[in-house]
């Protein structure tokens, strides 16, 4: 996530009732010498932060592949100061920073990219540009991740857990917080979960956009294109089902996109089968289960139109398969929360302005199953992201790792009010 992928960002109208008390206690904070003391130590470590953003980007994370990476960050981990570092049975990599506890606040950043195995990950820099695959998404976050831990102390009273993350990205489906969050994980518990994400320093994603992603397979007879010309064709079925999927009518605010197709083996042969892959988005679960029943029902219309149209015996009909091959969950966390709330009084106080959005992001699921939890930028600016040239500029980089400590420390009872 980008903090310029945040989609329908809603500009905060209307102050909390105890604004005033929340700003001066962020004021508060920041004049502490223990507080003044890590500001100065994250503007003097940055150089070492952005190098481990660099490392870390230049180390392959493909889906399901992430444990070169996962080693490395662990190191990271360790020389920063928190431990003992382990890796949990799906490949999340865990450390407390200070002394373990019951209930914790989380602090996470995903290690995997959208970058297949044989993508080849070189990261250079460009004028005032670092360029490369996941430069941002999410080597920034982990970078800045580690930034914290040494940033602290000031360690917060409550007890404080680090993660980095598996399967943030597409068909991962959140696989590393489901089993932190999930019937048998044992944070369910926890007070908070915060995910650096990307760039950015303004926005906290208190929304999580929820997606739901379909296989679409259609097979048949196949045969040759002229001698068995009118055999019921996958790629014809399944392009008129995508052209009657966008008749769909979306909810405002939900999206349809269509992100993968293939089929067929020659331009002179009717095709045994044809696919592609797809997804709805939207911020509300009823909304996504609606339009999967409408999808499901619009393809089975085509596929059954068909078939009573060319095919002549059992043998030559078509048949389709819907998979659902990811459903990233809806939520949201209330900004009446302790957690938005001090996310926001930290966010104005570094950079003047806070933005609540909705975005996709490993925030997802713990709001989802009633978790507060939010989504920060790591500072700086980026751009293309899931591209090969992706870009990240230091621009005000050290204020996404004050942001953050800011947050934490805001977390506090006595400060947060």
């Amino acid at each position: 996530m980008h903090d310029d992928l945040a989609r329908d960002s809603r500009t905060l109208s209307a102050d909390p009732p105890d604004a005033p008390a929340l700003a001066a206690a962020a004021r508060r904070l920041l004049r502490k010498p223990s507080v003044r003391k890590a500001v100065n130590f994250i503007r003097s470590d940055d150089a070492r932060t952005v190098a481990d953003q660099v490392r870390l980007a230049s180390t392959p994370a493909p889906p399901f592949a992430e444990t070169a990476r996962a080693e490395v960050m662990a190191e990271l981990m360790e020389a920063s100061g928190a431990g003992p570092v382990s890796v949990d049975d799906v490949g999340n990599v865990r450390a407390w920073v200070g002394e373990p506890g019951d209930r914790p606040l989380v602090i996470s950043a995903h290690l995997d990219t959208v970058f297949p195995p044989e993508q080849e990950i070189r990261i250079r820099q460009e004028g005032d540009r670092w360029v490369g695959p996941g430069i941002s998404d999410d080597a920034r976050g982990l970078a800045v991740l580690l930034a914290v831990i040494r940033a602290l102390p000031p360690l917060p009273r409550l007890p404080l857990l680090a993660v980095a993350t598996v399967g943030e990205e597409g068909v991962g489906d959140l696989r590393g917080v489901r089993h932190l969050f999930g019937p048998e994980g044992d944070l369910r518990g926890a007070r908070g979960f915060i995910s650096l994400d990307g760039a950015g320093t303004a926005r906290v994603i208190a929304g999580g956009v929820g997606s739901r992603r379909f296989r679409v397979g259609v097979r048949g007879p196949g045969g040759h294109s002229w001698v068995d010309w009118g055999r019921v064709n996958p790629i014809q079925i399944l392009a008129e089902a995508l052209a009657e999927a966008e008749r769909i009518l979306l909810p405002e605010g939900a999206t349809f996109n269509v992100g993968r197709i293939g089929g067929g083996t020659s331009v002179n042969a009717i095709p045994t089968s044809a696919w592609c892959e797809l997804e709805f988005r939207s911020e509300a679960e009823e909304e996504l289960s609606l339009l999967e029943t409408r999808l499901r029902s619009r393809l089975e219309q085509v596929l059954s139109l068909r078939n009573t149209g060319r095919a002549t015996g059992p043998d030559e009909k078509a048949s389709l398969e819907i998979e659902r091959i990811g459903h990233r969950p809806a939520g949201h966390t209330d900004p009446a929360t302790r957690l938005v709330r001090s996310a926001v009084a930290a966010t104005r106080a570094v950079v003047g302005r806070a933005t609540l959005a909705a975005s996709s992001t490993d925030a997802n699921y713990p709001m989802n199953v009633g978790i507060p939890a939010i989504t920060l930028g790591a500072g700086g600016e980026a751009g293309l992201a899931h591209t090969p040239d992706e870009w990240y500029r230091n621009v005000q980089g050290p204020d996404g790792t004050l942001r953050a400590l800011l947050t934490l420390l805001m977390m506090e009872p006595a400060e947060a009010g």
